[in-house]
């Protein structure tokens, strides 16, 4: 719909790209090189005033409208055809009080830029494990990783958001202003508004202590019963993941399983360092380990180790799911998964959550799902898009093989492109009702919907 009134673009403090513009090739692109979009306006943002203005022409001129903090949504979130991108990486400022244990973080930040910061003061929040994602989408998805066992969240170590609302209003959103709406925005995705500034309470992590430990799948039926036995009673401070993949070409690793799927089990201790070697001996004695290697690192240099290639992939497809228990056919399920990695840029992630993510209530924060401990997603990458089918085919028909397992419930930052609707399974139902109450009051026209949508109403 066009109108003959000034467009609110003349204020624009920032950067208009347009698809005659000479970046506008390089500056479309997101991470997810499956999702191909051409927005008709990609407005780099500098202020929160730039933000207000772009949301405001959107909807002057009935456009879509999809914001970018990293580019890294894996369902495509950031970008769209023929609409408006609010591109925040201009917007990119971390500030941190070490005597106060805070941060304030722009919203077109990327989580490497704030571990950096805040590991300068020897201090660190819960968020994800990759350097180059983005940290508005993470944590406005809820945001879990190596520290989320001992401290939560990233959305429980939230204090603060400042947020333009589809009104054109900028607010703080906290437990004392606009509670309803600080209550949304931890794990309700980006369906309330953008995201321009997060507040963060920081916890003094130094040194940790790692491990990782390479089995054979032959060897996964014993692995996987005993470490599921084992976290269920492990202490906060040890995070003990797994990744089925195809076993990197790196020195830690035997000759005869390069390229052959392996079973790699990832730990670290987050706390005292000499405590550390006693809490990773199940990590090295579980199982016939093919390699183990234990090393104390900095916390920065943990992040981002996830990835099993050392060429980045910039195709992807996920599918996951929780399960509340790994029983025999789940693992037998997981291990077939393994076996058929079309990509050694892939992996399956295993994941035990629990820890003080559980001990949150429910319904404190919209992230709907803190009691199923395990997580499964099936991450499928690579480069060539040749072979898009194939890689794609590997996750749905992987995950339609553990689903009888799963408890139904989804983690949004998971989501691929067809997921958009998986709403309950996202919130949860009664978090849903009052998701939807709340983006009546502040999206009543559903502007902010290319996302995880949360379709306003009364519930």
């Amino acid at each position: 719909m066009q109108t003959d009134r000034p467009s609110a673009l003349e204020r624009f403090r920032g950067t208009l790209v347009r698809p005659q513009d000479a970046d506008y090739e390089r500056l479309r692109h997101v991470w997810n090189r499956t999702v191909d979009r051409r927005p008709a306006l990609i407005a780099r943002c500098v202020c929160p005033e730039d933000v207000a203005i772009a949301v405001a022409h959107a909807r002057q001129h009935g456009l879509p409208l999809a914001v970018r903090a990293g580019g890294h949504s894996v369902a495509g979130h950031s970008t769209c055809d023929d609409g408006v991108v609010v591109d925040l990486s201009m917007m990119s400022a971390v500030d941190v009080d070490p005597q106060a244990r805070h941060a304030r973080v722009e919203g077109g930040a990327l989580l490497g830029a704030f571990d950096a910061a805040t590991q300068a003061h020897l201090l660190a929040a819960p968020a994800g494990v990759v350097a180059h994602t983005g940290l508005g989408g993470l944590v406005l998805g809820g945001g879990f990783g190596w520290l989320s066992r001992k401290h939560g969240l990233a959305i429980d170590n939230l204090t603060a958001v400042d947020v333009v609302t589809a009104d054109g209003r900028q607010m703080r959103a906290d437990t004392e202003h606009h509670p309803d709406l600080f209550w949304a925005l931890r794990g309700g995705g980006g369906n309330f508004g953008v995201a321009t500034a997060f507040e963060f309470d920081l916890h003094h992590v130094g040194a940790v202590r790692f491990a990782v430990a390479y089995h054979p799948l032959d060897d996964g039926p014993r692995v996987l019963r005993d470490w599921a036995a084992y976290m269920s009673q492990a202490p906060d401070e040890l995070t003990w993941v797994f990744y089925l993949r195809l076993a990197p070409p790196v020195p830690d690793v035997p000759k005869h399983l390069h390229g052959k799927p392996v079973l790699c089990g990832s730990a670290c201790w987050i706390g005292d360092v000499s405590e550390g070697d006693l809490a990773l001996e199940a990590v090295r004695d579980v199982g016939r380990p093919a390699a183990v290697a234990t090393t104390t690192l900095p916390y920065r240099s943990l992040q981002g180790y996830s990835f099993p290639s050392p060429v980045l992939p910039d195709r992807a497809y996920f599918k996951s799911g929780y399960l509340d228990r790994l029983p025999d056919a789940a693992i037998d399920a997981l291990l077939a998964a393994g076996a058929s990695m079309t990509s050694p840029m892939s992996q399956l992630e295993v994941l035990y959550l629990g820890g003080a993510i559980s001990r949150v209530p429910a319904d404190a924060t919209a992230f709907g799902h803190r009691t199923s401990p395990f997580v499964a997603n099936f991450a499928s990458a690579w480069r060539d898009p040749a072979h898009d089918s194939r890689h794609v085919a590997w996750a749905v028909d992987s995950h339609a093989a553990l689903e009888p397992h799963m408890t139904g419930g989804g983690y949004v930052n998971f989501f691929n492109e067809s997921e958009g609707h998986r709403t309950v399974d996202a919130f949860g139902a009664d978090n849903l009702r009052r998701l939807r109450r709340i983006k009546a009051d502040y999206d009543p026209d559903n502007t902010f919907r290319l996302n995880t949508n949360i379709v306003p109403g009364e519930g």
